[in-house]
């Protein structure tokens, strides 16, 4: 009989404690994520009571690939369209949380005498809360429905993509660089690219194709193409320069807007709820108890300073973003907490030589000292704001509320006037429209272009250029006409078109987006000509588009710009009553 691999007595061993500690937590009524880390701990070497695992490294890589569901999961529940929904709240809550957090790391690393390269990798650990375990925790305590609960995701993801921004910085601080602003708007300027054509082709292309094969699809198929796709965009993800569990949430947010979500869910749940278990196990093996006794004092400290700065300036960032005191508690109170993308900096700082063995340790342990308290700290805030509410004089309770009513939230809008929709509609558009002609370029001048030229005869390498060029203007061209023909059909832009003070400021939106067109075509003209010549067939192509405009203008219009107003315009009319 042949023996049974390392891995299958492994993954018998984490099942079954886990099985068991879990059912113990349950009976006592705690978060099962809780349960997970405890029984990674039993299993693991550092518990020598037990037996333990033998194959750590396949254990991680399950783990690797539970953090990856978990957040596909997440990503289904969750959509960016929530974010843009809720204006700019979110960006305000995050970036105080991250700035307040770092600003403490460095001052614990400075208070043990860490050298500076360790305090900033301290900082962006600190700054960093955890995603999957406060997702975890949501669904345990049923929470995750609640109105803060959808506050508190929509920091966290944006605090994961600018976790990607500081890993950047930190990788170039750690190989003696010094990281300038341009650098920093590059990185920022790429991340945002490539998440804008990833949903705009996403949302193009996966709806329909679901549609088109839905009469095909059972459980059993839908579950496969769903975690086919989750891992295909894992890779992309990966090529790309970002985390695969960054990717396997992107993915998630592109099919949350599909007929197919809530299906893709349910099937999902099994597998995610399986390798999430083994995800929250691995991390408990990280636990060494001789770690704990030796750093007691540094690991107490810091997971003070997380407690109290995420819970103080936590809650300080969401009252900023426009929330009152009691929502602000609950969301910052939430946070108190380090998880993946600390472990995920750590190793970073490992890899490249710069970080001291010691620290990797403690923060693991930190993370799951903060990861235990993390339940009880949600339960905490309303008992803390009731407890506040007592103490303080109620004018000052009555002023703390007022910042949120003076605060950019998105919960607030300006519904007078149509230039602020129009206006945010317009760019809008120009920036999605720009990213698919960019990357458009970047795919002809990249891969095509070269087929071409090895394809052409020899001494013909400016024709294969020609032709490339003129597939990309043909392919860029729908992009280009609805980049400056969208809106300027909208309620919003006939109601304003109505006043004739409004007219230049109009034309100018349409002046600014010509611009922006012809400096795409001016770069693929001069791609294949010369300067001079580029110039002269954008000039021309310019022209053409204003008399077309010009045209349109009149033909909507009666009465044209430079002619006055036009009062027998019943759309007009129809905008503004």
């Amino acid at each position: 009989m042949d023996n049974i691999p390392s891995i299958v007595r492994d993954l018998a061993l984490i099942l079954v404690t886990a099985g068991v500690v879990t059912l113990i937590f349950k009976k006592l009524k705690q978060p099962l994520v809780l349960g997970y880390i405890m029984a990674g701990f039993i299993v693991s070497p550092n518990f020598p009571l037990t037996v333990s695992v033998v194959d750590h490294e396949n254990i991680e890589i399950w783990g690797n690939i539970g953090v990856m569901f978990l957040l596909f999961t997440l990503g289904l529940d969750f959509s960016f369209k929530k974010i843009l929904k809720m204006g700019m709240a979110p960006i305000i809550a995050a970036l105080t949380i991250v700035f307040s957090m770092m600003m403490i790391g460095i001052l614990v690393s400075r208070l043990f005498g860490w050298s500076q390269i360790n305090g900033m990798f301290l900082a962006g650990m600190l700054a960093m809360s955890s995603t999957t375990i406060i997702y975890k925790a949501f669904d345990d305590m049923g929470l995750r429905q609640q109105q803060f609960a959808g506050l508190v995701m929509s920091v966290l993801i944006l605090e994961d993509i600018l976790a990607i921004v500081m890993m950047v910085i930190l990788g170039a601080l750690a190989g003696g660089g010094s990281p300038d602003g341009g650098m920093m708007l590059r990185t920022i300027l790429y991340i945002g690219f490539v998440i804008i054509i990833w949903f705009v082709v996403g949302l193009f292309l996966i709806p329909t194709f679901l549609r088109r094969v839905r009469p095909l699809m059972n459980e059993e198929v839908l579950l496969i193409v769903a975690l086919g796709m989750c891992c295909f965009m894992a890779v992309l993800s990966t090529k790309a320069g970002f985390s695969s569990a960054f990717g396997a949430f992107v993915m998630g947010s592109i099919l949350a807007e599909t007929v197919e979500a809530k299906k893709i869910e349910k099937v999902v749940a099994p597998v995610k709820n399986l390798f999430g278990a083994i995800f929250f196990v691995s991390v408990g093996m990280l636990v060494d108890a001789h770690i704990i006794v030796d750093q007691w004092l540094t690991i107490v400290v810091i997971t003070i300073a997380i407690l109290l700065g995420q819970s103080i300036f936590g809650t300080f960032g969401f009252m900023l973003s426009g929330q009152p005191l009691k929502t602000a508690m609950r969301c910052g109170f939430s946070m108190a907490q380090i998880g993946e993308f600390a472990f995920i900096i750590a190793s970073l700082g490992l890899s490249l030589h710069v970080l001291s063995d010691v620290v990797y340790p403690i923060v693991v342990t930190v993370s799951v000292v903060t990861t235990f308290l993390t339940p009880y700290m949600i339960r905490l805030a309303v008992p803390a704001y009731e407890t506040l509410e007592k103490r303080l004089p109620a004018s000052w309770i009555t002023y703390i509320n007022r910042i949120s009513d003076i605060a950019p939230s998105g919960r607030h809008n300006n519904a007078g006037g149509y230039w602020k929709p129009l206006l945010r509609q317009i760019c809008v558009n120009t920036l999605i429209y720009s990213c698919l002609t960019i990357a458009i370029i970047a795919f002809m001048s990249t891969f095509t272009l070269p087929i071409a030229q090895r394809i052409m005869p020899p001494h013909y390498e400016q024709w294969a250029q020609i032709i490339v060029g003129a597939v990309t203007l043909l392919l860029m061209s729908p992009f280009l006409r609805a980049m400056v023909m969208k809106k300027n059909k909208s309620e919003e832009f006939h109601a304003l078109w109505v006043t004739r003070g409004n007219r230049a400021p109009l034309i100018f939106t349409i002046l600014v987006r010509i611009i922006i067109a012809m400096a795409f075509v001016f770069y693929v003209c001069y791609m294949v000509t010369e300067f001079n010549k580029a110039i002269l067939i954008c000039v021309a192509l310019g022209l053409v588009t204003l008399m077309i405009m010009s045209r349109w203008l009149k033909a909507i219009h009666p009465e044209s710009p430079f002619q006055g107003v036009c009062p027998s315009c019943q759309r007009c009319q129809a905008a503004v009553v």
